[in-house]
């Protein structure tokens, strides 16, 4: 019965991320340094709320964008911290996760053969819904370039088929970030042409050296913008699955059609969890920031003292060093450094044919595991 499955079904891939990862999971006393999700937990005001919201029954659907509180909470907090404006009612939509978010606007924009513009290395959950709204993804090589998708790379790429742009900054895997200056060069090549660009931005409360600034704080081509981001990462939030879309009212009434028949609404409960995060909570991402960057501090110190060359990470929690052994691609030194070394990281070709030559590490674990993982990693190099 399989030849009744969809195509474009078949031919996507379950992510190498969790391909690997189910791989070696069998393996025992390994050091994982691959999962890419907060260790601490929910604050206990949002879990505390939460609760609140279940004991007054709020468990029936909510407008299909989401509860007008939590919409206007948005709306303020983006207005606070990024000098974003968006009306509540009609410019903010609130999904179930990022990853939905992103469905539902490449499902509204894309029709068959259009061509979507995506760096390389990128998260490996873009392509795989480009493809299926009927999309063509293609990658930009990043990996002269610090791992930055700037203005002169895109201008290269584009072509009289390119519908929509993606901006993951900060970045999964490299942890890099753009700049006020190079997103002000991007606004300006794509201003006024029929491209949107869309800025998925879940880790902008976790930028180190600089000011987290969003491409559609630019006037010039706010209204060709769509900005995606959530809580997942920035209240430990992974599991409540709320994340919400930025974006012109002209847009955003079709984005909304697709989410209402896709999902309805996102759950109440969580809904007002993240009523809370945002509202009373914009405080709560600072200690783990703070957390996150000794972390990735100790990683560099370590990584310059085994020589292992990297891009320094501007944000996000993920470093992606080179690690290259001679006739082993990226996923087979992956699997060595399990068997040999007892460490788990995410083999680079995971986040496309860019990715190859490089390995993913994440320091959302604690000190005591990177430590751990950090000296199996220097043993393994030493010999």
């Amino acid at each position: 019965m399989e030849h009744l499955v969809n195509n474009n079904v078949k031919n996507i891939e379950i992510s190498g991320i969790r391909k690997f990862f189910n791989m070696v999971s069998d393996y025992e006393d390994v050091i994982s340094l691959s999962i890419g999700q907060p260790d601490f937990t929910t604050p206990e005001h949002v879990k505390q709320a939460a609760k609140q919201a279940i004991d007054s029954n709020y468990t029936t659907y909510t407008h299909n964008a989401g509860i007008l509180k939590l919409r206007q909470a948005i709306s303020a907090s983006a207005a606070q911290k990024y000098n974003l404006q968006y009306d509540p009612n009609d410019e903010v939509i609130v999904t179930v996760g990022a990853s939905q978010g992103i469905d539902i606007t490449l499902r509204t924009l894309l029709s068959p053969g259009d061509e979507v513009l995506l760096p390389g290395p990128v998260y490996p959950g873009y392509e795989p819904l480009i493809r299926l709204a009927g999309g063509t993804p293609v990658h930009v090589d990043t990996t002269n370039n610090g791992f930055k998708m700037t203005a002169e790379l895109i201008q290269e790429a584009l072509s009289d088929r390119t519908k929509c742009i993606i901006l993951p900054y900060p970045s999964n895997p490299t942890g890099v970030t753009l700049t006020e200056a190079e997103l002000k060069d991007i606004a300006a090549l794509v201003a006024g042409k029929d491209i949107i660009v869309l800025a998925d931005e879940i880790y902008s409360e976790l930028v180190y050296e600089q000011e987290h600034v969003s491409i559609a704080s630019f006037p010039e081509i706010r209204d060709q913008v769509i900005v995606v981001n959530g809580v997942s990462k920035s209240h430990a939030m992974t599991g409540w699955r709320i994340g919400y879309l930025l974006g012109p009212a002209l847009l955003m009434k079709h984005i909304l059609k697709v989410h209402q028949y896709n999902v309805s609404c996102a759950t109440s409960i969580s809904q007002y969890g993240a009523l809370e995060a945002i509202g009373n909570g914009a405080d709560d991402p600072v200690a783990m920031r703070e957390e996150y960057r000794k972390r990735r501090n100790y990683v560099m110190k370590r990584m310059d003292e085994m020589g292992i060359d990297y891009v320094q990470p501007g944000g996000a929690f993920y470093i992606f060093p080179k690690l290259v052994k001679a006739k082993l691609s990226s996923f087979d030194l992956g699997i060595e450094l399990v068997r040999e070394a007892g460490l788990a990281l995410v083999p680079g070709d995971a986040f496309s044919d860019y990715g190859e030559g490089y390995m993913r590490l994440s320091y959302a674990y604690d000190m005591e595991t990177l430590e751990k993982g950090m000296d199996r990693l220097a043993s393994y190099m030493g010999r």
